[in-house]
C-alpha cells in the first residue's frame, strides 16, 4: 500500500461543491505543490488556490489535511473541498496523477481503512448498505448496527465457538485429563442458543431485503381491469398507455416512486388470460415471472364486472404464494356486480379518481418493518449467518452421538464464515485456550 491514490469522493455530476480525495505516503507532499504552501496543520480547513505544474490555477478550494494515523484510512489523507461540475474537479484529478498518484481502485478508500486496523469488514459492508439504502427506516437499522450491537453479537458468538472447539480438541487428544461433567450440556446448550440468534438474524434479514433494495411490488390481474390506470395513479403521471381494448399492454412496464420515504419499483404487468397471440404469450410469461420476483403483488379485479374464468385464473395463480398480496376491487365508483367468492378483504377504489386508501396500506404495511431486531443486507453475511447457524445446529446432534472429530468440523466451518466479518481465525487461539483454561502441558 505504498502507492498514493485519488478519487472523486462525490457523486459524478453538476454540484455546488466536489470532493478529490488523496491518501497515501506522498498526500501532503501532492498538496504542498499544488497549493504553493509550505506546511498544512492537520484537522483545519484552509482556503487556497491550487495551480498546476505549469503554474496555471486550477481552482480556489478548501483543503483539509489528515495525519496518519488520525483518518479514514489510517494513512496521510488531504480532502480538496474545489466547486462542483465535471471539469475542475477531473482537471484536479489529472494533475495529482500527473505528480505521481494513481486512480484509487473501486472500494480501495475502504480496503485500506480495514487493512490499517480503522474499520472492520462489517463495519465497511454497513457503510455501503448505508450509501444504497433505499429508505428512512432502512438507514434508521443500518446506523444502529453501525454503532456497534452486530459486531459485538458476532464476536461473542464467535468467541464461544472458538472456547469449545478448544475444548473438543483437548477431549479428542487429551481423553484421559479431567475435564468438568457439565461441559457437554453447557456446550449443548450454547449451541443452540447461537445457531437460533444467527437463524434469526437471516430469516429478518431476507424478510426485509427490500428496504434495503426498494420493494418491488407487482400488478397483476387479467385484461382491462384497471392495472396501467392503478400504476399511473401512484406514479402521479401518465406512464402507461390505458384503453379499452383488451391487450393494450404486451410487455412489463418498471418503474420507481417514493411513498413516504420508501423507495419502491413498481412492475405494471400485460393482462393474464388465454392468447393465441404469440407477443401476448410473451407478455403473460414475463407477468408470471414478475409475480416471481415481487416482494409485494396489487392484484386487481373489476367491480363493474361478474366473476370470470380469467378472474379465477388469478385467484388460482396467488393461492399458494407467500408474497404480501393487496387485493383491490378498481372501479368501484361504479355499479358493484363482482361477486367475492373468495372472500378476500378487497380495497375499494377508482384508479383514475383516488387511490388514498392504497397508500395508506402500503405505507402502514412498509413502515411495520420497524424492528428492534438485527438485519443485515449484505448477501454474503446473510448466506454467512445461515451457513453458520446451521453448521452449529449440526454439530449440537453430532456431539450428542459422541462424534467429536465431525463436532470439531462443523465447529470449524461456523467460525471460518464468522471470521470473514470479525476478525481472521488463527489456530493460536485454540492452543491459548487449551492451555490457559486446562493446564495442559504442566
Amino acid at each position: 500500500m505504498s502507492d498514493t491514490i485519488a478519487a472523486i469522493a462525490t457523486a459524478h455530476g453538476v454540484g455546488s461543491i466536489s470532493i478529490v480525495r488523496l491518501s497515501g505516503e506522498r498526500a501532503l507532499e501532492f498538496a504542498l505543490k499544488l497549493s504553493h504552501k509550505t506546511k498544512l496543520t492537520p484537522r483545519h480547513a484552509t482556503f487556497t488556490k491550487l495551480f498546476n505544474q505549469n503554474n496555471e490555477i486550477i481552482d480556489e478550494a478548501i483543503m483539509i489535511y489528515f495525519k496518519a494515523p488520525y483518518s479514514f484510512t489510517g494513512e496521510d489523507i488531504v480532502e480538496f473541498q474545489t466547486h462542483g461540475g465535471f471539469s475542475v474537479s477531473e482537471a484536479l484529478l489529472e494533475e495529482l496523477v500527473s505528480l505521481g498518484a494513481r486512480f484509487a481502485l473501486a472500494g480501495e478508500f475502504s480496503k485500506r481503512a480495514c487493512l490499517n486496523g480503522k474499520m472492520t469488514p462489517l463495519k465497511a459492508l454497513n457503510i455501503q448498505d448505508l450509501i444504497l439504502s433505499k429508505s428512512a427506516l432502512a438507514a434508521k437499522i443500518i446506523a444502529r448496527n453501525m454503532q456497534g450491537n452486530l459486531g459485538e453479537l458476532l464476536e461473542k458468538i464467535r468467541t464461544d465457538l472458538v472456547k469449545t472447539l478448544a475444548f473438543v480438541e483437548t477431549s479428542i487428544d487429551y481423553a484421559d485429563d479431567d475435564l468438568p461433567s457439565d461441559l457437554l450440556e453447557q456446550i449443548s446448550t450454547m449451541c443452540e442458543e447461537n445457531s437460533k440468534i444467527l437463524k434469526e438474524i437471516y430469516t429478518l434479514s431476507q424478510s426485509k431485503k427490500g428496504l434495503i433494495e426498494g420493494f418491488k411490488i407487482a400488478i397483476v390481474g387479467k385484461p382491462n381491469v384497471g392495472k396501467s390506470s392503478l400504476l399511473n395513479a401512484l406514479l402521479s403521471y401518465e406512464r402507461a398507455i390505458v384503453s379499452d381494448i383488451a391487450g393494450t399492454t404486451r410487455d412489463t412496464i418498471e418503474e420507481s416512486f417514493k411513498l413516504g420515504t420508501h423507495l419502491l419499483r413498481i412492475i405494471d404487468t400485460a393482462g393474464i388470460r388465454e392468447s393465441k397471440d404469440v407477443i401476448e404469450q410473451i407478455g403473460v410469461a414475463l407477468s408470471k415471472k414478475s409475480l416471481e420476483d415481487a416482494d409485494i403483488i396489487l392484484a386487481v379485479f373489476d367491480a363493474s364486472r361478474v366473476q370470470d374464468k380469467e378472474d379465477e385464473k388469478i385467484f388460482d395463480l396467488l393461492a399458494n404464494t407467500d408474497k404480501k398480496i393487496f387485493w383491490i376491487l378498481n372501479k368501484s365508483d361504479l355499479e358493484n356486480v363482482f361477486k367475492n367468492t373468495q372472500n378476500k378483504n378487497f380495497i375499494k377504489l377508482s384508479a383514475q379518481k383516488d387511490i388514498t386508501l392504497l397508500k395508506e396500506e402500503l405505507q402502514n404495511y412498509l413502515n411495520s418493518f420497524d424492528s428492534e431486531g438485527i438485519m443485515v443486507s449484505s448477501l454474503d453475511l446473510i448466506n454467512a449467518c445461515k451457513i453458520s447457524s446451521e453448521a452449529i445446529f449440526r454439530a449440537k446432534g453430532l456431539l450428542e452421538e459422541s462424534s467429536l472429530e465431525l463436532f470439531a468440523f462443523e465447529l470449524n466451518l461456523a467460525i471460518n464464515e464468522l471470521a470473514r466479518f470479525t476478525k481472521d481465525f488463527q489456530r493460536d487461539e485454540i492452543l491459548d485456550e487449551m492451555f490457559g483454561n486446562f493446564c495442559l502441558g504442566k
